[in-house]
């Protein structure tokens, strides 16, 4: 058998017998030999363009077998162990299981608020709390893990056609492996909670998980009336996680509880900003939706025009932003706040025109849906500052 190598037909291989141990001695004259599983001779011959290889030195089996236990162990050395590769296929899952967009969200809001506390109260500022901070996160984390979690657990059928990748979709992450897990976030965050930042806080914690367990448990189910499914998004999102972090910073700091403008100003701008996340995080899962007969506002108004309800909504939030800064020169910082406000806005507009121009096509649409997000995130940085 031949198994050219160049188009030269001068160059070529030549089997010479697939089972070493029975290879008699080879003397190679204008050859050079490789072994793997079988002794190949690489075979010259005269031509124009040929290059004559000239060689005269017996190969044995011995040094034939040697080589290939010497380039076997390389292989296998560099093949990752069997442990090491089911402890990064679980990392990799749980973190998908977390939904990572959701978590930066959340951790990016309780920062922003605890360092505006912090920015009213320097005189309070003590070191010694900064483990609580970090707990506190740790908590919001854990109910974030929670609701995102048992949403997927009851969504497996949906989430096969809307989020293929999702790991109990993808069979990466078994249910009873995510059952264990959102039942250990929600321990573990009602106890940061109760320990550290006493009834009142626990209470404000119990409620979002509730909420979180009833948009998608039956046989409540909630997440499937649109305007239900908006309320419990918009409370949680909005007025628990903003008011709550809040409170729970002054009161570590000693402080009752009051209201500043710009905190109003930022749980009403979320508690907005978090309706529309629910009505366009729909329009990814349209296909799913109505194949599983999921009632949402996409499913019934079409993708059009709820991108086109969502961005107004955006909007509205935007100019009220801007009337703010104008009205209240005193509570905010004009020279920041217009300006950026504005900006986001434009790019709002713009980001709304490519997805008309691509004609909503399933990854312009998620490509929306992720910008919506990034605008989310850029208020919550911008807000320790305005």
């Amino acid at each position: 058998m031949e198994l050219p190598l160049a188009p030269s037909p001068s160059l070529r291989l030549k089997a010479v017998n697939p089972r070493c141990k029975t290879c008699p001695v080879y003397q190679i004259k204008p050859t050079v030999a490789f072994c793997r599983s079988s002794c190949l001779l690489l075979e010259t011959t005269k031509g124009s363009n040929s290059v004559p290889l000239y060689f005269h030195r017996t190969v044995s089996i011995r040094n034939c077998r040697r080589k290939f236990i010497w380039v076997c162990s390389q292989v296998g050395a560099s093949e990752p162990e069997p442990v090491l590769n089911k402890f990064l296929q679980f990392k990799d899952a749980f973190w998908r299981f977390l939904r990572p967009h959701t978590i930066r969200g959340t951790a990016l809001g309780s920062v922003a608020l605890v360092a505006r506390a912090l920015i009213e109260n320097s005189d309070l500022i003590k070191w010694s709390l900064l483990p609580k901070a970090f707990s506190g996160v740790l908590a919001l984390i854990c109910g974030n893990g929670f609701i995102v979690g048992i949403n997927q657990i009851y969504d497996i059928g949906i989430d096969k056609v809307n989020k293929p990748y999702l790991p109990i979709a993808a069979g990466d992450l078994s249910v009873q492996s995510a059952w264990f897990l959102v039942l250990l976030f929600a321990v573990v965050g009602l106890l940061i909670a109760a320990y550290n930042f006493g009834p009142f806080i626990t209470s404000l914690y119990s409620l979002g998980l509730f909420l979180g367990t009833i948009y998608s448990v039956p046989p409540f189910r909630m997440k499937r009336f649109p305007v239900a499914a908006f309320l419990i998004i918009a409370t949680v999102r909005g007025f628990l996680l903003n008011f709550g972090v809040y409170y729970a910073t002054r009161a570590a700091l000693g402080l009752p509880f009051e209201w500043s403008s710009p905190v109003a100003f930022i749980t009403t701008f979320v508690t907005l900003f978090a309706l529309v996340i629910a009505i366009t995080k729909d329009l990814p899962d349209v296909e799913g939706d109505r194949k599983f007969q999921i009632s949402t506002l996409a499913t019934k108004l079409g993708v059009r025009n709820i991108a086109f309800l969502g961005s107004g909504l955006l909007l509205i939030n935007y100019v009220g932003s801007v009337l703010a800064a104008i009205y209240m020169p005193q509570a905010f910082r004009r020279s920041l706040m217009i300006p950026a406000h504005t900006i986001l806005a434009l790019s709002l507009i713009f980001q709304t025109w490519v997805l008309e121009q691509a004609n909503y096509t399933k990854e312009a649409i998620s490509d929306f849906y992720r910008f919506i997000w990034n605008l989310f995130y850029a208020e919550y940085i911008l807000f320790p500052f305005i």
